[in-house]
């Protein structure tokens, strides 16, 4: 491998790390970028899309980085579609004995890492099916902070090399080294920028209660859509019922295994109540990271781990 990369690349999530790399790039304390690659679902919530486009004109245009947003469909209208393949999401699952199953997750390397590693091909110059040369590659930055150290990983592929920037910056709040995700949300209040919103499909079945109770309260319509879909993948995707191979048992989004709009969602877990304790500066604790996935899909290292294959399942 070559000492220097060809590209510099961000993995754009738009949560509160990637923002922050992305701020902090725009501002010079960290190298240049050559792009930032936000990977669309088509089924993010609203203030997802409203935060990117002000990402890009408030601060990656005047700092000449490209966003480039990419996707290979919109996972929602995947599912129900009869005619289409679809990359299962993790659905919990009630069996058919009563016992409990979780369908695969195969959403996040089809929806996220796909289209990341085909746009990342392409500004390399290498499209598929051509090979990237050895030690041709791009340092790729994914956006964790020191309290999740242990997501940080390599991409394992050879013409992308990730990069842990946060991992390696001064001025915590604490005074070690590297930046948590707390030091992330204080340098983006003091850039104006209070609220960041979760990157994550509004039908994620890795939702908290929090964030299901934030959806129903604050974004009806989106509720009203996870509760639709909910309903209707009860017997799994629609191509898989089409072609006469039904899932083995019923499945929902909700952990409960409940319908979404019956789960027991206004029950607060302990994490939750952890999450209302604050700092001494008066900003949210790292014990903020409720039950869930507190920043949203994490297309390089998810945080709710592995993917689990179900029995339920022909």
């Amino acid at each position: 491998m070559t000492s220097q990369p060809a590209l510099r690349l961000l993995s754009l999530g738009a949560g509160v790390q990637s923002t922050t790399l992305l701020l902090l790039a725009a501002e010079g304390r960290l190298p240049g970028l050559d792009g930032a690659i936000f990977a669309d679902t088509g089924w993010e919530p609203a203030a997802v899309y409203t935060h990117l486009d002000r990402l890009e004109r408030e601060v990656a245009q005047p700092a000449g980085i490209p966003i480039y947003r990419v996707s290979v469909g919109n996972i929602r209208n995947d599912a129900l579609d009869p005619e289409h393949r679809f990359a299962s999401m993790p659905l919990f699952v009630k069996n058919p004995d009563g016992g409990d199953g979780m369908t695969r997750r195969q959403c996040t390397s089809e929806y996220k890492l796909k289209p990341i590693k085909r746009q990342a091909r392409q500004l390399l110059g290498y499209p598929h099916p051509t090979p990237v040369p050895r030690g041709v590659y791009a340092e790729q930055w994914i956006g964790i902070s020191r309290d999740e150290i242990g997501r940080a990983k390599d991409s394992g592929i050879g013409y992308l090399k990730s990069e842990h920037p946060l991992l390696h910056l001064d001025g915590a709040a604490d005074g070690r080294g590297g930046w948590t995700r707390t030091d992330c949300m204080r340098y983006l209040r003091s850039r104006g920028w209070k609220s960041t919103p979760k990157s994550a499909c509004v039908g994620c079945p890795f939702h908290g209660n929090a964030q299901w109770r934030q959806l129903r309260d604050e974004h009806p319509d989106e509720w009203a859509d996870a509760v639709d879909f909910d309903h209707a993948i009860r017997s799994g995707n629609a191509r898989g019922n089409a072609n006469g191979k039904p899932l083995l048992g019923e499945a929902y989004l909700h952990r409960s295994r409940l319908p979404l709009d019956q789960a027991p969602i206004d029950r607060v877990t302990a994490h939750e109540w952890a999450s209302k304790q604050t700092d001494v500066f008066g900003q949210i604790a790292d014990a903020e990271l409720e039950e869930g996935d507190p920043d949203g899909c994490s297309p390089w290292t998810c945080r709710s781990g592995q993917p689990v294959t179900a029995e339920t399942e022909r």
